[in-house]
């Protein structure tokens, strides 16, 4: 018995936390959900100390639930090094950059008044349809200025899309943050948002035949994968993000079996259970049988809102780490062609 009785729960006290960061490492000495933020703090900070390459996956409503800036600030601070997102968070991203908002609302609203109304509905967020079509609008316009000649990766779009914002936006953002920073994004189901649509409308009208080559990305964030000497994961909800960083490892493991160990850190901050079989639910435990984790990786799932978690541990990470990420060689990359470690 004494072999799993060793560490007792210790009650938390709302005394004695003088910042977020002393409070987030005493509720590592409770349980459930407070047990795994803390767990998700320790592991972060264990990944930058490692001088892992940090992988961000960003799927769900998270910008316009208010967390473009906080993402921004990961970037600013050195704390990721490659970002993968859905499309959507990226355009209401580029929305809030030029000056415009998404806002609070309520489930409980009449959703045909707000149709009539033109007002768009995420759950208690909502947002003019007229703005989002101004937001369109400017992406539409902007592909018109890119060679039309050539394929582009997506990670090549949407730094020069950071690059446009930065030079015409109102509001600092994460597609600015990662130009000035030049960290790279990738986004391979762009075509599944209204970036996708502002390009395809073009195309229907005859200003632009943008050629976008996701197919570039994999072999693009597979090398990232090769020339790291580990990698971490940070996954925000599921979806394609998820499995694209997940699936580089399959990928390395098939250009060079030496170069695929598996992720060696992973944090994942879901709602979802993994008995509906489906992504945002899938454990690390599962990802293992496909080698996209390695055996021995130190990993979290944290159940919970990512509205809750995220700002939580990210803060307390930042707060442990100051000095460490002063020092943190960033950017991590030169990005191109011929992909180098800096």
């Amino acid at each position: 018995m004494d072999n799993f009785l060793h560490t007792p729960v210790s009650p938390i006290t709302m005394e004695d936390y003088p910042d977020l960061k002393h409070l987030v490492q005493r509720m590592g000495k409770t349980a459930f959900q407070g047990k795994n933020i803390s767990l998700a703090k320790d592991i972060w900070v264990n990944m930058l100390k490692d001088e892992t390459t940090v992988f961000f996956g960003l799927a769900g409503a998270m910008v316009p639930a208010g967390m473009r800036k906080l993402i921004a600030s990961l970037i600013k601070n050195r704390m990721v090094d490659c970002i993968v997102s859905t499309g959507a968070n990226l355009f209401h991203d580029c929305h809030e950059t030029l000056g415009r908002f998404h806002w609070q609302g309520s489930p409980h609203a009449d959703d045909m008044r707000l149709f009539q109304e033109g007002i768009d509905r995420i759950y208690d967020v909502f947002a003019r349809e007229k703005e989002f079509d101004k937001t369109d609008d400017f992406i539409e316009s902007w592909v018109t200025e890119l060679e039309q000649d050539r394929p582009y990766t997506t990670r090549e779009f949407l730094y020069l899309l950071g690059k446009k914002l930065s030079d015409e936006g109102t509001e600092e953002g994460i597609l600015t943050s990662a130009f000035k920073a030049n960290v790279p994004i990738y986004c391979p189901a762009i075509a599944d948002s209204s970036i996708g649509i502002a390009i395809a409308l073009g195309r229907r009208a005859g200003t632009n035949n943008l050629q976008l080559d996701t197919i570039y990305d994999v072999l693009e964030v597979t090398d990232i994968v090769s020339v790291s000497e580990s990698t971490g994961v940070i996954y925000i909800g599921g979806g394609v993000p998820k499995n694209f960083i997940q699936q580089a490892q399959v990928v390395a493991r098939f250009l060079d079996e030496n170069k695929a160990d598996g992720h060696k850190y992973g944090i994942q901050i879901s709602t979802d259970a993994p008995h509906w079989g489906g992504l945002s639910g899938c454990t690390f435990a599962e990802a293992k049988s496909w080698g996209k984790i390695a055996n021995e990786a130190l990993c979290v799932s944290v159940y919970s809102d990512a509205t809750i978690a995220l700002p939580i541990i990210a803060s307390a990470t930042l707060s442990d780490s100051k000095e460490l990420l002063e020092r943190r060689e960033f950017p991590r990359f030169k990005m191109g062609k011929n992909l180098e470690v800096l």
